[in-house]
């Protein structure tokens, strides 16, 4: 299964990311994106994202080697294609941490896709939270704040919104609710072509 998880800058899905695969990694793959911007302290090349130029970028979209991709703030973020599909032929599920432009590519792709939407409790802590980070400028905060607004507008085409008030309960109900999806019929049809066959053939 495919499942996307989006939300404002600062929500903490990168935390939410490293604390979910830490704890379920067993369950799921996580999809490194292709970015543009610069690599953030403690990030690393091939682990939290495939820093490359735009020139790179823009050879990687001629070569419809990504699934999706999006400009955010300057700069670009992209889905690898190859890896994606390999984890799911594998029967992995694999979990894309894109924006919202790029989710809509993908569920226009995979309409099967579980899209969740992560958000802080407020504005306020949203503002707070990418301030702590004391990597950005104040008009970089101002720019993803304004981003942040234009966004909430387009999350009703979301599945699930997950609040992030605490990263211990965000994880695991994150973990949950991409379980319950494996209880879907279109996720079962195998199973309910087997069970048909089986009831068909005993007396």
């Amino acid at each position: 299964m495919l499942v996307v998880i989006s939300g404002f800058s600062g929500a903490g899905k990168g935390t939410l990311m490293k604390r979910l695969m830490a704890e379920y990694g067993d369950h799921y793959a996580l999809s490194v994106s292709a970015t543009t911007r610069a690599p953030r302290p403690g990030e690393t090349d091939g682990k939290d994202y495939f820093f490359v130029d735009k020139t790179r970028f823009q050879e990687m979209i001629d070569r419809d080697e990504l699934l999706e991709y999006a400009r955010y703030v300057d700069n670009y973020y992209g889905t690898p294609r190859s890896y994606v599909e390999e984890q799911m032929k594998n029967g992995r599920d694999v979990i894309l941490e894109i924006e919202i432009q790029g989710a809509m590519r993908i569920k226009g792709q995979y309409p099967e896709a579980v899209l969740i939407f992560v958000t802080p409790p407020s504005a306020k802590e949203l503002k707070r939270r990418l301030t702590d980070r004391g990597t950005e400028s104040e008009e970089v905060i101002r720019k993803r704040m304004n981003r942040a607004a234009d966004e909430a507008i387009g999350v009703e085409a979301y599945d699930y919104i997950l609040i992030n008030d605490s990263i211990e309960r965000s994880t695991d109900l994150l973990h949950k609710a991409i379980q319950i999806q494996h209880m879907r019929v279109s996720q079962r049809l195998q199973f309910l072509y087997e069970i048909n066959k089986e009831l068909r053939t005993l007396e």
